[in-house]
């Protein structure tokens, strides 16, 4: 029947790949009940990114035909009943993705944790026919709803002896089903890589550390951070690799014993390299080998009495829970909404209760009660001191960011004196410049110098190469990169086919062994032309890795682009302004264009997290009878309360349907019911400091870069020469899915429309719908022919296993 109550509208909505993606943990619930179509939402914990899963969830369920309730102040709204359940209507969600926090109240409730607490709320959910409860919020609130659920039968019938419901009521609501969103700034919950809210937090974190960073480096001073994770490092590692900070304290691996001798030599070995600050991050949770805490005024005290620095601690609190949730959350939440929404309408009494989890940029589920006792495992390893095992256990994003960690900071020895093997890696910066280039030149470096390799800085893309603008670069030269937008390299949109001679000699004068290029569709163009260039050019016979940098985020071979999160999230900035301007207007669309060229990608994204009523894209055809549609759209939604539009377009959407285009017509057609502004968004959205994503992202891609260059360089070492001309030795480094994986730029050709500069297979192009749905057009159907399997997570290692149930 899910079938039935999905196909009732024409059109195609893939929804099961839509909602494979981005995915978060916030502590929340919704209820839907899919028999009697009624769902219910409720918040039992608060973060940053939840009023964006309660939209999607309460919009597609009306979509689908329920009946939607909110449930206030979580769990204890749940028990109390009476004006705590209310129905929730399609307008009534309007103006809450920019929303911070819930807007239906949250609250921890000790009274569901009683029989006759949750008797209560087992007749509350029969009264109004509720028997689909999704719930969002940390380990403790699922397996309380889990436990719920199992003794659901044995509830009614309570009940039913206590005269509160009858025979036939319960025979009505004779099962309950559950489904999990994770919610936890904190991203402790074991098989999803991230949690609504966690990315949120970590852009409250990153915005303090830079300002703290400004202050120490005037005074130099040694600054320690405390950030949340009371049993979870999470916050912490990350915030660690984004900021590059000295030392980072985290609970899932404590410090070898002499800690304090080894992060004192650490420190000084820092100053000595030129460098005029110090940044230690900590986790709440921060314990030392035997299970005893550090604090921040011990690590302090440990500074400024040994060494003699200018010492100072922040403790950053509950800003961190705060604020405007970032793109990241609110797009991952509103999928999370859509998919829990599936889950539920394809459950069955006997469909065990499941959690929707995020696997690299895969939306799963998974069993709830399995990553519930995964997420207790990991406690009970580090209670007895199996910390390889703790790390194991958070899963394959946490073990990718500690094994990064661990590669700069343990690998390291902190002499200035590296043995050396002789070998040049030079980096070049190719395209426009983006947000989290530098953080992959930074990365790139260090990992190369760690590795002992000789790195070459170029200069000015590859005209830079061709006219050997080159020169080594150093350890300390890259301190700071990583929270600096644009490119301090340079960087240029010339190819290097005109100059491929000059560039051949000037690889061979500066003994350059492999090439590094981070860039946009030029990186990707000119690497092929490198590769071309090969049967005439034996200089360029040495292994070359592209990494995508661009805000287009339209570089074959990737899903994600170094570059594209901080453009989307510059630009869903400025749409909530836009939106708040008309919102106090009344009556007013907006028609903004943003970057991409031909690549739809940042219209999309940011019509999701911005919540648009449309977004134009070239790789989605649009006609006269499109633009018709819309307009009357927006005519009929000006009827409602909510009297304002927003209207994205991508800059090469269509040739003749241009901004002004869509300003003139909207202007002509809404006379007398609403007037219309124009917003060119332009450079700006290339310009900012990188979001923690970007930093962490451009961080991974340099550092592993480097790694698989080290490999190729060994493969190809021949005859006292490096000779690499296969099609494997020039290749993209690319996120696909669940996995940052080389990919050969010969075998991408194929999947390249280079008259456009786009790939012809585009991952986000399936999440359209959703954006049609949420903005409430009538004519979309969704495809239910397509699921997500139910996968397990296994306990002893934490990796996510496939196997349909």
């Amino acid at each position: 029947h899910a079938k039935e109550m999905f196909h009732t509208a024409g059109g195609k909505l893939w929804l099961q790949e839509i909602l494979t993606g981005f995915l978060i943990h916030t502590p929340t619930f919704f209820k839907v009940s899919v028999t009697n179509r009624c769902i219910s939402v409720f918040l039992p914990l608060c973060a940053a990114g939840m009023n964006a899963a309660v939209r999607a969830t309460v919009r597609v369920g009306i979509y689908t035909g329920a009946k939607v309730y909110f449930v206030h102040e979580g769990y204890q709204g749940l028990v109390d009943g009476g004006d705590n359940i209310k129905p929730a209507t399609w307008e009534s969600v309007s103006m809450m993705l920019q929303l911070g926090g819930t807007v239906i109240g949250s609250a921890r409730c000790m009274d569901f944790k009683e029989k006759w607490g949750r008797l209560k709320a087992a007749c509350n959910l029969v009264k109004l026919g509720i028997t689909n409860l999704c719930v969002i919020g940390g380990d403790g609130s699922l397996t309380g709803a889990n436990q719920f659920r199992t003794e659901w039968s044995e509830l009614l019938a309570d009940l039913i002896k206590q005269g509160k419901i009858t025979a036939e009521e319960a025979k009505r609501s004779s099962h309950l089903n559950i489904v999990g969103m994770v919610g936890s700034i904190d991203n402790d919950f074991c098989g999803t890589d991230m949690t609504i809210g966690t990315d949120s937090a970590l852009h409250r974190i990153i915005e303090v550390v830079d300002a703290i960073t400004t202050t120490a480096q005037s005074h130099q001073r040694t600054f320690i951070l405390e950030v949340m994770g009371r049993h979870c490092g999470y916050l912490a590692l990350v915030t660690a690799l984004a900021c590059g900070a000295d030392w980072v304290f985290i609970p899932e691996m404590p410090p070898e014993e002499n800690w304090e001798e080894h992060l004192c030599k650490r420190l000084i070995a820092q100053r000595e390299r030129g460098s005029r600050l110090n940044v230690i991050i900590m986790a709440e949770g921060a314990q030392d080998r035997k299970q005893k805490p550090i604090t921040c005024d011990q690590v302090k005290n440990l500074v400024s009495k040994k060494l003699g620095f200018d010492t100072r601690s922040t403790i950053l609190g509950h800003v961190q829970r705060g604020g405007t949730p970032s793109a990241f959350d609110r797009i991952l939440g509103s999928r999370m909404g859509v998919e829990a929404v599936m889950a539920l309408l394809e459950a069955t009494p006997e469909t065990p209760a499941c959690v929707v989890s995020l696997s690299g940029n895969m939306a799963i589920r998974l069993p709830l009660m399995e990553c519930v006792q995964v997420t207790k495992d990991v406690t009970v390893a580090m209670a007895e001191g199996r910390f390889e095992d703790a790390v194991n256990l958070r899963g394959k994003s946490f073990q990718n960011n500690w094994n990064t960690y661990k590669m700069f900071f343990f690998l390291l020895s902190w002499s200035d004196i590296w043995a050396t093997c002789n070998i040049n890696i030079a980096i070049v910066n190719v395209g426009a410049p983006c947000a989290g280039m530098n953080a992959a030149v930074r990365s790139a470096v260090r990992a190369g110098l760690i590795q002992g390799h000789q790195m070459l800085a170029i200069h000015d893309g590859f005209d830079g190469l061709a006219n050997g603008q080159i020169e080594p670069i150093t350890w300390a030269q890259v301190g700071g990169w990583t929270g600096k937008g644009g490119s301090n390299l340079g960087t240029k949109r010339n190819l290097p086919g005109k100059n491929i001679e000059q560039i051949s000699l000037n690889i061979a004068k500066f003994n350059i062994h492999s090439l590094i290029i981070i860039g946009g569709f030029e990186a990707y163009l000119g690497g092929l032309e490198l590769v071309t260039a090969r049967e005439k050019y034996e200089e360029l016979c040495i292994p070359m890795v592209v990494i995508p940098a661009t805000v287009s985020n339209n570089v074959p071979g990737s899903d994600f682009s170094i570059g594209a999160d901080t453009a989307l999230n510059t630009i869903t900035t400025t749409c909530d302004r836009i939106k708040q301007s008309a919102a106090g207007t009344k009556r007013r669309v907006f028609i903004i264009e943003t970057m991409g060229g031909y690549c739809g990608y940042l219209a999309t994204m940011a019509g999701l997290s911005s919540g648009a009523d449309a977004a134009y894209i070239y790789e989605e055809p649009f006609h006269i009878h499109d633009l018709e549609l819309n307009v009357m759209h927006l005519i009929e939604k000006m009827k409602t309360s909510v009297k304002r539009g927003l209207i994205l377009r991508n800059s090469n959407a269509n040739d003749n349907y241009t901004t002004q285009f869509l300003y003139n017509l909207y202007s002509e057609e809404g006379k007398g019911t609403f007037d219309c502004r124009m917003n060119i968004l332009g450079h700006m959205q290339q310009g900012g400091t990188p979001t923690p994503f970007d930093r962490n992202f451009g961080t991974k891609m340099g550092a592993k870069s480097v790694m698989w260059l080290t490999d190729k360089l060994k493969e190809c070492y021949r005859h006292g020469r490096i000779f690499a001309n296969t099609p494997d030795s020039a290749c993209v480094l690319g996120m696909k899915k669940r996995s940052l994986i080389f990919q050969p730029l010969a075998s991408l050709k194929d999947d390249t429309d280079f008259e456009h500069r786009i790939p012809k297979t585009e991952w986000w192009l399936k999440l359209r719908p959703i954006l049609k749905i949420l903005a409430r057009y009538e004519a979309v159907e969704i495809d239910t022919s397509e699921v997500a399997a139910m996968e397990h997570i296994i306990k002893k290692t934490g990796e996510i296993k496939g196997g349909k149930i």
